[in-house]
């Protein structure tokens, strides 16, 4: 394995992209590697939407404060490598060969017992910790939960604080029926003494969570109870609020995200920065934390390009994050006409992910296909699109081209759905 090809190679020949919970064989490949997550300091970030921009919103003050981060990310929008990176920089071709280089013989181990083969999750997950151990050395360590939380790899880690964003309707054929069974998934991430911070307010939910961390003996910080914003004020790109919490205040926050569920997340992430600052002296000031959540982003987020039309691109891949796209376009663009193209995954019931919409002013709306093996026909879709005229597209690329025809000056387009097709877009459209 001489070359960053071969090792990406190797990776998709070798490991399964099936979907394993359990964590034997992560545990066991950790061990054989020397235990490497037990020389790093992280934090633990699961949940359903909000994901990607918390971790955000707690790299960018932790760069501002001269602090080396890295994260453990997926899946990723514009280049492979990105899902292990140090203050945003991807993993370089030689280090990330290497690493998957120094894995390959244990992996292949583990495959030959009862426990079966990795799957690729699992192997970069150690590849990462090998990496941050060995060759990075960052101060500290932000793992985003991959799938559940219980039963995925990056719960091999120790974090210092974890957090659940929420909790909403997403991978139910492997992770439970009910929001109930969601959250007890998800909730698998607390550990003994490790607090947790949640924006979960939904009762019947958040009493998982709590029932789960009470079993741990450790602290649960929710949002309205124990933290909360304030003041907020909308803004042509994002949202100023101020923020309260049990632990101390920041007044005049602002982010550079659209939609207004970003506070809930940039509050999660000030809620970290406060216990890590009283309990652990993280080196973090006020300063730091204004100017890097204003610096904030993360790709394929609401991210707006300017134009004639404008586009509006977000990877809203279940329905609460369908409901959270419709609220921004409300909030940010309420006169404009929208023109809709959406892809999402087999699992997903277009009634659902597509009634947001219904009281929007949508002037069309193209269901496609996309590259993915889980990506939903484009007929199946529009065939059960509570949208009027919902028209079928097996190439995205057309519906685009078709909309930006039908649109007039003033118009929105919206791309929206699953994270596979966003990034499928984001790569093509060049932004």
């Amino acid at each position: 394995m001489d070359t960053y090809q071969q090792a990406r190679q190797w990776l998709e020949e070798f490991t399964t992209m099936d979907i394993r919970p359990g964590l034997e064989r992560v545990q066991m490949m950790l061990e054989g590697m020397g235990n490497p997550e037990r020389k790093l300091k992280g934090i633990h970030v699961g949940g359903t939407n909000g994901k990607g921009s918390t971790v955000a919103f707690l790299r960018e003050p932790m760069k501002e404060a001269g602090i080396v981060c890295g994260t453990f990310t997926s899946p990723y929008v514009y280049e492979f490598r990105e899902r292990i990176a140090v203050n945003g920089e991807p993993i370089s071709e030689e280090d990330f060969r290497d690493c998957i280089k120094a894995v390959k013989p244990i992996a292949e181990s583990v495959a030959k017992t009862p426990f079966g083969t990795p799957s690729q999750f699992e192997v970069l997950t150690v590849a990462a910790a090998h990496y941050f151990a060995t060759k990075a050395f960052p101060d500290l360590v932000i793992w985003e939960v991959g799938l559940g939380g219980r039963l995925d790899s990056t719960n091999a880690m120790h974090p210092m604080v974890s957090v659940i964003t929420n909790v909403g309707h997403d991978h139910q054929h492997i992770l439970g029926d009910t929001l109930e069974d969601v959250a007890r998934e998800k909730a698998g991430i607390i550990k003994s003494g490790v607090p947790v911070i949640t924006c979960e307010t939904n009762q019947p939910v958040f009493s998982v969570i709590e029932e789960t961390a009470r079993d741990k003996r450790t602290k649960v910080y929710q949002i309205t109870r124990d933290f909360h914003t304030k003041g907020e004020e909308i803004h042509e790109n994002g949202w100023s609020f101020s923020f309260a919490s049990v632990l101390n205040s920041i007044e005049n926050v602002e982010i550079s995200m659209l939609g207004r569920h970003q506070m809930k997340n940039a509050a999660a992430a000030l809620m970290v920065f406060r216990y890590l600052m009283m309990y652990y002296a993280l080196p973090v000031e006020q300063e730091h934390i204004k100017t890097g959540l204003k610096k904030a982003a993360w790709p394929g987020r609401l991210h707006y390009q300017a134009g004639e039309p404008s586009v509006l691109i977000d990877g809203a891949h279940n329905k609460e994050s369908m409901e959270s796209l419709a609220e921004a376009i409300q909030d940010h663009f309420p006169t404009r006409r929208l023109h809709l193209i959406v892809g999402m995954t087999k699992e997903k019931k277009p009634e659902e992910m597509l009634s947001p919409f219904e009281e929007l002013p949508v002037a069309s709306v193209s269901a496609v296909s996309f590259p993915f093996m889980r990506a939903a026909n484009a007929e199946t879709i529009a065939e059960n699109s509570p949208l009027k005229g919902t028209q079928a597209y097996e190439e995205w690329k057309q519906a685009y081209e078709d909309a930006n025809t039908a649109a007039d000056t003033g118009d929105l387009l919206v791309i929206a759905g699953s994270l596979y097709f966003i990034s499928d877009v984001m790569n093509e459209l060049d932004v």
